[in-house]
């Protein structure tokens, strides 16, 4: 009965746990559709880079998922993990040490004064088990695999990121290209307009003001390509970095290949199971709970059972043939009394932990469904623009040739021509820069996914 009353009285007293830290409630909410009626369909895929058709892209994004350093050390922190829960699994069990020692000593007789030496085997068995009557050790078992799961998406997301990266490092890089070759055309035809208007000035039908404008412009063309040549230099060491490799030249194909890719549209609630960061901070508030129980169990009465083994022998054989000759089994109730405080903080703690946990979920999946929208949004503004850029750039072009032609039948003065250049060549950039954010917006829509889809329709 006495032993009995005192179980009694440390179930009771470990029943008073902290509550100076409150458990909160979620209040995700999931919306029922986009805020355009477009969005990801069917299943996901996984290499959603080879819909630009792009064999490079192909071959640039798998060469970075083998030797970027962020996609190794993601890999390598999961085997970490998993290691570290292989060994939380090991308080599931008992533990099991054996230990054997030999002792050779000398001595002197007290009867003959010769010396007699003595050989001593020890051998020792001995087993300890955590009863893990309040699931303490499960909890945290459980814990460390839902850790191990987290890692792993974070492996997920940044092999994610490094092909969202890739892809996008790529993409500007062809938008650099198309820039120069504008430019470049740009400037030979300025170098025409400059011939033309110095043999109008030496015929004296213009005048030298008209020459020096062409000059100006065309000197202003040609500073540009430097700049346009140093940023494509950056953009292949970049890339290159990216791929796992030393700053080099970058092999590519041409812009013009790149074509962007109409979305169908689909409910969003598939995206919690897309996006590598969201199945993570899922995996963290799990492991938070389950480090909450563990904690919370640390204030129950723990019981600890051991058994031992011992057996002496002056020969090594007779030690291997009766090896536990002595031996004792025992257990032990063991219940927090005068460390409560500190037991009590760590609930507290991991009460906190896993509220954090739990308001980081809701804004990663607040933040996914956001960048969805904006990308969303981005795809069909962009696609707009570059619709109207094209038809102004049709108009551009005949504007030109027209101011040229009248130009020369003195018609019109060169300040037509002059404009009519400026106007076609800015609208020339704009449409290639305009196409590289509809692509950069394509791109994002695949990391905020988490991936492509397999089928368009709708």
């Amino acid at each position: 009965m006495r032993r009995l009353s005192f179980v009694a009285v440390a179930l009771l007293l470990a029943g008073c746990q902290s509550a100076d830290v409150q458990k909160a409630e979620s209040h995700l909410d999931i919306p029922s559709q986009w805020r355009q009626n477009v969005g990801p369909a069917s299943q996901a895929e996984g290499v959603w880079w080879r819909n630009f058709h792009d064999s490079r892209l192909n071959q640039y994004v798998d060469q970075s998922l083998r030797y970027n350093s962020d996609v190794l050390i993601a890999r390598e922190r999961v085997n970490e993990y998993q290691a570290r829960a292989y060994a939380s699994e090991g308080s599931l069990f008992p533990s099991l040490d054996v230990g054997l020692n030999g002792t050779r000593a000398r001595a002197q007789s007290a009867a003959s004064g010769l010396p007699v030496h003595s050989t001593l085997y020890k051998g020792s068995l001995t087993a300890n088990y955590d009863v893990d009557l309040w699931g303490a050790n499960r909890s945290a078992s459980r814990a460390a695999d839902a850790t191990l799961a987290a890692q792993q998406a974070a492996a997920a997301a940044a092999e994610l990121t490094v092909a969202s990266n890739v892809a996008a490092g790529y993409v500007t890089l062809l938008s650099l290209d198309e820039q120069l070759r504008v430019t470049q055309d740009t400037l030979t035809s300025r170098e025409e307009a400059y011939r033309l208007a110095k043999r109008q000035y030496e015929t004296g039908y213009t005048s030298r003001l008209e020459l020096m404008q062409a000059d100006s412009e065309l000197r202003g063309t040609r500073a540009q390509i430097p700049q346009l040549q140093h940023q494509i230099a950056q953009q292949e060491n970049a890339l290159s970095l990216l791929l796992g490799q030393n700053p080099a030249n970058v092999p590519r194909n041409s812009f013009d290949a790149l074509t962007p890719l109409a979305a169908p549209s689909q409910l969003p609630s598939s995206l919690l199971n897309r996006r590598p960061d969201i199945v993570q901070a899922q995996r963290e508030l799990i492991a938070a709970d389950e480090t909450l129980a563990s904690s919370q169990a640390q204030l129950l009465p723990s019981i600890s059972l051991t058994a031992s083994g011992s057996y002496q022998d002056d020969g090594l054989a007779g030690l291997l043939d009766n090896p536990l000759r002595l031996w004792s089994v025992g257990g032990s109730i063991l219940a927090p009394l005068l460390n409560r405080q500190a037991l009590n903080a760590q609930v507290d703690v991991s009460m906190s932990q896993r509220n954090q946990a739990l308001y980081g979920y809701e804004k990663t999946v607040r933040s996914a469904f956001g960048e969805v929208n904006d990308s969303l949004d981005a795809i069909t503004r962009y696609g707009e623009q570059l619709a109207a850029l094209r038809e102004q750039e049709q108009v551009a072009e005949d504007t030109l040739r027209i101011a040229q032609n009248r130009y020369r039948n003195g018609y019109s003065s060169y300040l037509d021509v002059l404009d009519a250049q400026r106007t076609l060549f800015s609208t020339q950039l704009s449409v290639v820069q305009v196409k590289n954010n509809l692509l950069l917006a394509q791109i994002s829509l695949y990391r905020s996914l988490g991936g492509g889809w397999s089928s368009l329709s709708g």
